[in-house]
């Protein structure tokens, strides 16, 4: 209790220093949120992207409709399949019409082969994956052709490969600099109480009793600092969303990740700083 209050003192002491300390916290871990919010939506895009990765077996003309049947609920039981459904020839052609609306002409009288649509289960939706489940729906005897983009899901899987190792290289880049900076910024803040410091070891206090206000104070700081970046950031989405494009916004889990990470840089800040300093004493 006698530690919360020497904080608190602290605070309202040196409010401007204090101020200084929350801001830099708060912008550091702003431009690491930016980060997070455009790697969040990438990956958001991309899961959009592979959630359209799909099969289409082609079915000869004149296969009987129990041999389909029985076919679809054969596929619908592979591991990495979340859905299969036939598509008789009239709901080809209307679909056909539909997707392509001004060639709908071009149609008028056409006839399109009926067809077996197989959707695949999010981790299941990789190149070496896809063309093995096209490799057994190809087994059936009546399936003329099957198409699926493998050059699409290849480029694809390989777009999302590199945005998640370049999210995490950046993502690491950012985190490194925001904390080189908090920790020079709280290393201030100790040094501007080191004759106090230096008193406080003559009277006797232990290095604990001394670390104590100086840990809740970068505690606070911390998440002080953590939850103005969350504010910017949401702004920014806000204003990312009015002008540009719309964006998804990091959910509870995240925000209290971002929170528990400011606090935890300002507790380590003040640790590793008032370590330093009382080594020095």
């Amino acid at each position: 209790m006698r530690s919360l209050r020497d904080a608190f003192v602290t605070f309202r002491r040196a409010p401007l220093l204090s101020a200084l300390s929350v801001t830099t916290i708060a912008f550091s871990l702003f431009a690491l949120g930016l980060f997070g919010l455009v790697a969040l939506n990438i990956r958001e895009a991309l899961d959009r992207l592979e959630d359209r990765v799909e099969l289409r077996a082609f079915i000869a003309e004149g296969t009987p409709t129990d041999a389909i049947a029985i076919a679809t609920a054969d596929i619908a039981t592979f591991p990495e399949v979340a859905s299969a459904r036939t598509v008789t020839q009239e709901e080809a052609l209307a679909r056909a019409r539909r997707e392509l609306g001004e060639f709908r002409d071009v149609f008028e009288g056409a006839v399109l082969p009926a067809s077996i649509d197989v959707s695949l289960k999010p981790g299941f939706r990789d190149p070496a994956t896809v063309r093995s489940v096209a490799a057994r729906v190809n087994t059936f005897a009546f399936v003329d052709d099957i198409r699926y983009g493998e050059e699409w899901i290849q480029k694809l899987y390989r777009l999302r490969n590199i945005a998640g190792i370049a999210g995490f290289v950046l993502g690491l880049a950012f985190a490194s600099v925001s904390v080189i900076i908090i920790g020079a910024t709280i290393r201030m803040a100790v040094l501007a109480r080191a004759k106090e410091i230096s008193i406080m070891r003559l009277v006797g206090a232990t290095d604990s009793y001394i670390r104590r206000p100086f840990l809740l104070e970068g505690f606070a700081k911390g998440v002080m600092g953590g939850l103005l970046a969350l504010l910017l950031t949401w702004l920014a989405r806000l204003l990312i969303d009015r002008y540009i494009i719309e964006t998804v916004f990091f959910d509870q889990r995240l925000a209290a990740l971002g929170l528990l990470f400011g606090a935890m840089i300002g507790l380590v800040g003040s640790a590793v700083s008032v370590g330093r300093h009382l080594r020095t004493v």
